[in-house]
């Protein structure tokens, strides 16, 4: 597991949303939940796959991890281990931001870092 970054999958409102309010509060899922969901490197495909299946108007956000005081990983109900953050994310610690499409089978067009 690469511990250094952290990615959080989001729509493109929602990103809108936070960088008008020079804060991520997260999803309406994170919101429900307590905590934002994020996925490491390895992870990102498949919660794509699993949450946002054939979603277009998506965007990636690459954090760094180091600096989240709040990130704990955990447990999912699926077995794996995912990191949570039980606070806000202040966007000074967003390193990139991705726009992710879908192409013509249905399948989300990542960024190569994480082909």
């Amino acid at each position: 597991m690469n511990f250094d970054f952290v990615y959080k999958i989001c729509t493109k409102p929602e990103w809108n949303t936070a960088k008008e309010n020079k804060i991520f509060k997260g999803t309406d899922l994170d919101l429900k939940d307590g905590f934002i969901h994020f996925s490491d490197k390895n992870q990102v495909k498949q919660t794509l796959n699993r949450f946002y299946l054939n979603q277009s108007n998506l965007v990636l956000l690459k954090v760094d991890a180091l600096k989240l005081k709040n990130l704990v990983y955990e447990q999912s109900s699926d077995g794996n281990v995912f990191p949570h953050l039980y606070s806000e994310l202040d966007l000074k610690f967003i390193v990139k931001d991705y726009s992710i499409d879908l192409n013509e089978d249905g399948n989300h067009n990542l960024p190569s870092e994480l082909q």
